[in-house]
């Protein structure tokens, strides 16, 4: 999936590319902003090699951003459980491909319609469109969440239900400026504080406890 990020920009990438031709031959000060948004868009739609932090236990973030949410909460749509929330706000700047933050199966992925409220609001964990994605593996049950914003108005999903996904392995992204939020067990030890910034498929957020047999 290493060029993925970069197909998702095709049509961008050619309208821009095709607006900078135009506009260097009919209006060559205007050129400058198309050459700016090409070169833009190339930068937002990197997608970077990531090691994994820690062993199979830590799960690491499944975005590049600032945390701005740990909370508790009760997830009633599909685990049907109370969860521990880390909600992480990524800027146009940052990397917007989303990695697991565990190993395991991808057991559920569901979009949800809904509105574009800016991905700073907590409100838009709930009002926003999104996908949802539950994966399963021998150090537990985990739940992430993309979240859309005001600007980002697409979540790509690149695996399916019934892969298995290594750590950190990528599976979506969300175009533009989003929200990205991993429910973990109750149990789990969270190892990031409000105001940190991580890296998606390598800054350890958590760390999940053994599984009863």
């Amino acid at each position: 999936m290493k060029n993925r990020a970069l197909s998702e920009a095709t049509w961008i990438l050619g309208t821009l590319a095709a607006g900078w031709l135009i506009s260097l031959a009919l209006f060559p000060v205007l050129s400058i902003l198309f050459a700016g948004l090409l070169l833009f868009t190339l930068y937002f739609f990197r997608n970077p090699e990531r090691v994994p932090s820690g062993d199979e236990s830590t799960a690491v973030s499944a975005a590049d951003g600032v945390v701005t949410t740990i909370d508790e909460v009760d997830e009633g749509e599909f685990l049907k459980t109370k969860m521990r929330r880390i909600g992480i706000f990524l800027s146009v700047f940052d990397v917007h491909v989303n990695r697991s933050p565990i190993a395991g199966e991808v057991t559920h992925s569901e979009p949800k319609p809904g509105g574009f409220l800016d991905a700073r609001d907590p409100q838009s964990s709930i009002l926003n469109q999104s996908r949802t994605w539950v994966i399963s593996g021998p150090v537990g049950t985990i739940l992430v969440k993309q979240i859309t914003g005001a600007i980002a108005r697409r979540i790509c999903p690149w695996a399916v239900v019934g892969d298995t996904l290594g750590r950190g392995e990528r599976f979506g992204m969300i175009r533009f400026g989003s929200r990205t939020e991993v429910f973990l067990p109750m149990d789990a030890e969270v190892l990031v504080k409000l105001g940190d910034r991580v890296r998606g498929g390598e800054t350890p957020i958590a760390k999940m406890k053994p599984q009863k047999n």
